[in-house]
């Protein structure tokens, strides 16, 4: 690699290590943030944008899940019907938004990403929800976070944890886990998607993965260091500060 190549590649490992460090801090895989930046930055499209986000994306889920799946083991027979719930559901929300309005879609995810956060930030107890909802139903977060994958292409992962937090009870760090199981196979089928379809910037995806990848263990250690209840309230800004980011992008 020359060092023009490098410097040419530099911004994108060094976003793409931001974006894998906050996935793994968060258990989200960074596209809501990269979208954006690569349609307003780079001058992409919106599916080409979406696209060449999944690249990093992907790599990104896969790393933090297997690394929260070690510190926090969860049923893979849980996660599993929580993945193909949340796919199928992916798939369906898809079609139904080919012919739906995005500006309006967007307004309504702003709203409940900061209803979400307000749940999360309120309660003065750092305990979970309680478990107020049989753990048998937990793979039904997947029709939320698959529909929201689907509808607009991310925040599964924004969604499907305060879901899991505030039904089922569990702690912040291993809801993400679950999070992320339901993610990672949502994302790789809309790769394979868009790459049909021809809206990938590999190059580009490629150097934000590589960034990523060399950052989303940092984010899993710190996630494990910090108490249940700073988890929680990080986590709730985060769906706070990422609802206006939608609002004032739209």
């Amino acid at each position: 690699m020359t060092v023009s190549l490098l410097l040419s590649l530099m911004p994108m490992l060094l976003l793409g290590g931001a974006l894998g460090f906050l996935g793994g801090l968060f258990g989200i895989g960074g596209g809501i943030i990269a979208i954006p930046l690569l349609a307003s930055v780079y001058g992409m499209d919106q599916a080409l944008a979406q696209g060449t986000a999944l690249v990093m994306m992907v790599p990104n889920l896969l790393a933090a899940w297997w690394r929260y799946m070690r510190r926090n083991p969860v049923g893979l027979g849980v996660a599993l019907r929580l993945a193909v719930v949340g796919t199928l559901t992916t798939y369906g929300a898809a079609q139904l938004a080919q012919g739906l309005d995005q500006h309006v879609l967007r307004l309504l995810f702003a709203g409940f990403l900061a209803v979400l956060a307000w749940g999360m930030i309120r309660p003065a107890s750092s305990g979970g929800g309680g478990g107020r909802v049989r753990p048998a139903l937990i793979p039904l977060v997947g029709l939320a976070g698959g529909g929201s994958m689907g509808l607009l292409g991310v925040g599964g992962g924004l969604v499907a944890t305060p879901l899991l937090i505030r039904w089922f009870g569990l702690d912040q760090r291993a809801a993400q886990s679950l999070a992320l199981a339901l993610v990672l196979p949502c994302s790789a089928a809309a790769l394979l998607s868009y790459a049909r379809a021809g809206n990938v910037d590999w190059g580009i995806g490629a150097a934000l993965g590589l960034g990523g990848m060399a950052c989303v263990s940092a984010g899993v250690a710190l996630a494990h260091a910090f108490p249940e209840t700073v988890m929680r309230r990080l986590f709730a800004v985060m769906l706070a500060a990422t609802s206006l980011a939608v609002l004032a992008g739209r």
